[in-house]
């Protein structure tokens, strides 16, 4: 099962990327449609909010009389918390519900319009925004939903910004423009990347990747994308991770290097790193069997766990290492070195380029070929962290 949080903005079009992906086949799980059905006239949420807002708040039949409600609460952020902390939950709970009655094979997309807001989206594997302008959404909420302008911009403005939806987006599906070719999008993002997903997490099976090394140029949103898989890999990790980073390449400015995200999680033993391993097949990462290690400058090998990705459009690479060994630290000060020397930087790039215009039968080849150069660069980084008093951060 792969679980995939949906979200947009109001008149984005999230409702139509829904049906279309119900259309292909998903599991979906409308939080909307959830949030009515626990305030039906009988249930402990409506009597909840009564006692919370008063019997007015209800109509005549018994009912919720949501135009009232909506209008106490729209402009009155304690109220909206109030009511939030009564709805919250009980859809939570049947949205659960809802997901253990889900084939062990399905695509189950949760759409939750407030995904962003609640602070959700650690929750899934992968996260879909469906954007459209804001000049578009104003226009549709008009045109389509009968709001007057002043309206459809009041709640616009009270829902996440753009910049806020991108910094959750797994994928980013522009619905600002011809319907036809988001549903086009939407296809392609079924049959490319859900439906193999799902297969790669259900059989706990790595994404496939390229043999040999591909360099991409820096990608200003490396980062970014690493913070997110740090969010799952922590919310997973609660109570184990002495510390999570993200390392490697793609965590250096300016510096060329293959589209993988390196995350390095430091837990107390061997043991933990491999039930933590195991564990993050509930954020879309699968742990690879058998012995994994790193190789340290006394020639020794150190132990510890891998996870990579089921996701076949997202590379990561999750390192779990025990705290007694020396690789974490020398990953990190690896990089912090990087960071602070840009002729470091373009040193590495150099050697990386040489050594991608080969042939190689294996990354891990590519990799072993790069040792070398990662030792005596870490030699340099120790001094430069006598001289400077290099603290891990």
């Amino acid at each position: 099962m792969l679980r995939v949080g949906l979200t947009g903005g109001i008149g984005s079009g999230k409702s139509m990327v829904a049906v279309r992906l119900a259309q292909c086949g998903a599991w979906i799980i409308d939080s909307d449609r959830i949030a009515r059905e626990v305030l039906e006239p009988g249930t402990v949420g409506l009597r909840a909010v009564a006692d919370e807002f008063g019997e007015e708040i209800l109509a005549e039949d018994g009912a919720l009389n949501r135009s009232l409600l909506a209008v106490r609460v729209f402009n009155d952020a304690d109220a909206r918390g109030r009511l939030n902390a009564i709805v919250h939950p009980l859809v939570a709970a049947r949205s659960a519900e809802l997901v253990t009655a889900a084939p062990p094979d399905a695509v189950v997309v949760q759409d939750v319009p407030l995904l962003v807001e609640t602070e959700m989206a650690v929750r899934f594997p992968l996260v879909v925004v469906v954007h459209a302008d804001a000049a578009v959404r104003l226009r549709r909420l008009v045109e389509q939903r009968g709001l007057s302008r002043s309206a459809a911009a009041a709640r616009i403005a009270t829902q996440a910004t753009d910049e806020q939806r991108r910094v959750a987006a797994d994928v980013w599906l522009d619905n600002s423009g011809c319907r036809y070719d988001t549903l086009a999008m939407v296809d392609r993002l079924w049959a490319e990347r859900l439906v193999p997903f799902e297969n790669n997490l259900r059989h706990r099976r790595r994404a496939p990747r390229a043999a040999s090394p591909v360099l991409a140029a820096p990608d200003d949103s490396w980062p970014q994308q690493a913070q997110r898989v740090i969010a799952r890999v922590g919310r997973v990790a609660t109570g184990r991770a002495l510390r999570i980073d993200h390392i490697g390449s793609t965590s250096v400015p300016g510096l060329d290097a293959k589209d993988v995200l390196d995350v390095q999680v430091v837990v107390a033993d061997l043991k933990v790193a491999k039930r933590l391993a195991a564990d993050l097949s509930a954020v879309g990462l699968v742990r690879l069997a058998g012995r994994w290690w790193d190789n340290a400058r006394d020639g020794t090998t150190r132990d510890k766990a891998y996870a990579t990705n089921a996701d076949p459009a997202r590379d990561v690479n999750c390192h779990i290492r025990p705290a007694d060994s020396p690789a974490w630290r020398e990953a990190v000060l690896l990089r912090d070195w990087l960071r602070t020397h840009p002729a470091g930087v373009r040193e590495y790039a150099e050697l990386k380029h040489r050594l991608a215009a080969q042939q190689w039968d294996s990354i891990e080849a590519y990799a072993t070929a790069k040792t070398p150069f990662v030792f005596s660069t870490l030699d340099r980084a120790e001094q430069w962290a006598l001289r400077t008093g290099w603290l891990l951060a």
